[in-house]
C-alpha cells in the first residue's frame, strides 16, 4: 500500500478528526466571531409531501389514499401554515417557530441532476455540484476556506466519520455522536499517534493540517476530562439528536469561534409503511423537530446570528406504492431557520400536484435549485462576495427567483 493511500484510509487521513469533546470543552479557545451556520442532512430522502402538505390540493389524498395526513382541524391533522399547506403533527416544536417568522420552507426545491440514486444523489448535495462525478471536496469545507477559518475546531460535524461535505483542504472536526462523544479512540493510544507523526512529518502540507488537528483535539480532550464530572451531575447520557443539538448548541455559545456546524440524521427510506399522522415517518420527524426547537432555545441571543438549513437528497414519489410507503423522487422541501431568516412563509416555485405539473409525471419537480439557497445564505447571512461564493458553488449561475428575501 502506498503511503498516501494508507493516509488516506487512516483515522486521520482528512483534514478533520474524530474528536470526543464535551458540552463546555470550547470555551478555552477564543477568535474571531462571526454570523453562524448549520446545515442538517436526512439521509434517505425524506418525504417532503408528508413534512410540508399541500392539503388544499385534492391530488394530494388522491395520489396516496393510506398515508396522506388528515386536513387541519380534522382529527390527529396536519397543523396549518398558509391555509394552502400544512406541517406534519408530528413537527409540532417548530411551529412556534414559523409564528415567530423564524422558520421558512422552500419548495419544489432539490438537485437538478435527476440521478435517484442516494449515494450518488447525497455526493452532489454534499459537493454541490450535481452531475459532476469525483468532486473530492465538500461545500462546507470550501466555505470553511472562503471564510478564512484557521482552526479544526471552527468547523465541526457529528457523526461517525468525516461527511464528504467538510472533507477538503480546510481543517475541520468531525466527532461522534451520543455517548460516543467521550469515549477514547485507537489515536489516543501512544503507539498509534507515533506511528502518525512519522508519517506525516515528511509532507508539510498534510502535517500542518495533521498537528493542527493534534493539537485542537489534545487541548479539548484536557477540557472534556475537567468537564464530564461537573455538568453530568449523575444525569444519563442524552440521546439522539435532541442532545447532540443541545451539546452543539452549547458549544456555540462558549465559543464564538465556531461558525460551521454539521450534523447528519438517517432513516428517512420510507419505501414500506411510511404511515401518516403516526408511524415511521412521524417517528423520525419528532425527534428532528424537538432537536431544532431545543438547538433554538439553548442558542438564546446566538440564534440571531445563526440560519439552520436542513435538506436531503431528493424527494419521494407524488404517489403512494404498494407498500404503504414512498419511492425515490425528485423535488423535496428545503428548511430554512434562524434569526436571520425572514420566515412564516412557503418560497420557491410551487406548481401544484395535476399530473401535467409533476416531474415524469410521477414527482414533485425541482424548481429552485439547491445551491440557490446556499447562495443567498452565503451572500446576505455569511457576507461573501460573488468571487468567493463562486469557490464554494463552482460553476454555478445564481438565481433567486422564488426565494429573494428569505435571508434578512
Amino acid at each position: 500500500m502506498k503511503r498516501r493511500d494508507f493516509l488516506k484510509a487512516g483515522l486521520a487521513s482528512t483534514a478533520g478528526l474524530m474528536l470526543p469533546i464535551g458540552d463546555r470543552a470550547w470555551a478555552v479557545r477564543a477568535g474571531a466571531q462571526g454570523p453562524r451556520l448549520a446545515v442538517v442532512f436526512l439521509r434517505g430522502a425524506v418525504d417532503g409531501l408528508n413534512v410540508v402538505t399541500p392539503y388544499a390540493e385534492d391530488e394530494y389524498y388522491e395520489y396516496r389514499p393510506t398515508i396522506a395526513l388528515p386536513r387541519p382541524g380534522e382529527g390527529d391533522g396536519l397543523l396549518d401554515l398558509d391555509g394552502h399547506f400544512g406541517l406534519h403533527p408530528a413537527l409540532e416544536a417548530v411551529l412556534p417557530l414559523w409564528k415567530k417568522k423564524e422558520l421558512a420552507f422552500v419548495h419544489a426545491c432539490g438537485s437538478p441532476d435527476p440521478n435517484r440514486s442516494h449515494f450518488e444523489a447525497q455526493d452532489y448535495m454534499e459537493t454541490a455540484t450535481p452531475g459532476v462525478p469525483g468532486t473530492r471536496n465538500g461545500w462546507m469545507n470550501r466555505l470553511a476556506g472562503a471564510l478564512h477559518l484557521a482552526h479544526a475546531e471552527d468547523t465541526v460535524a457529528f457523526g461517525s466519520t468525516e461527511p464528504l461535505i467538510t472533507r477538503g483542504a480546510a481543517a475541520t472536526t468531525t466527532f461522534p455522536t451520543g455517548r460516543g462523544a467521550s469515549r477514547t479512540m485507537p489515536m489516543d493510544r501512544d503507539p498509534v499517534q507515533l506511528a502518525f507523526d512519522a508519517l506525516y512529518r515528511k509532507d508539510r502540507r498534510l502535517g500542518r493540517v495533521y498537528s493542527e488537528a493534534v493539537r485542537s483535539r489534545a487541548a479539548l480532550r484536557s477540557a472534556l476530562e475537567q468537564d464530564m464530572g461537573s455538568a453530568s451531575q449523575g444525569a444519563p447520557d442524552a440521546k439522539g439528536f435532541s442532545g447532540d443539538a443541545l451539546r452543539a448548541a452549547r458549544m456555540m455559545v462558549a465559543d464564538p469561534s465556531i461558525r460551521l456546524v454539521f450534523f447528519q440524521l438517517g432513516g428517512w427510506d420510507t419505501h414500506i409503511n411510511e404511515g401518516a399522522t403516526h408511524g415511521q415517518l412521524a417517528n423520525h420527524l419528532k425527534p428532528l423537530g424537538d432537536g431544532l426547537a431545543a438547538f433554538r432555545e439553548a442558542l438564546g441571543p446566538t440564534w440571531r446570528e445563526t440560519v439552520v438549513l436542513v435538506v436531503s437528497e431528493f424527494g419521494r414519489t407524488a404517489h403512494e406504492n404498494g407498500n404503504r410507503g414512498t419511492d425515490h423522487g425528485h423535488g423535496n422541501v428545503h428548511w430554512v431557520l434562524g434569526g436571520a431568516v425572514r420566515g412564516g412563509r412557503v418560497y420557491g416555485d410551487w406548481r401544484g400536484l395535476a399530473d401535467d405539473a409533476l416531474y415524469q409525471h410521477r414527482d414533485v419537480p425541482v424548481t429552485t435549485d439547491f445551491r440557490s439557497v446556499i447562495d443567498i445564505i452565503l451572500a446576505h447571512h455569511l457576507g461573501l462576495r460573488g468571487h468567493a461564493r463562486a469557490t464554494v458553488l463552482p460553476g454555478f449561475m445564481p438565481s433567486r427567483k422564488g426565494i429573494a428575501g428569505i435571508i434578512i
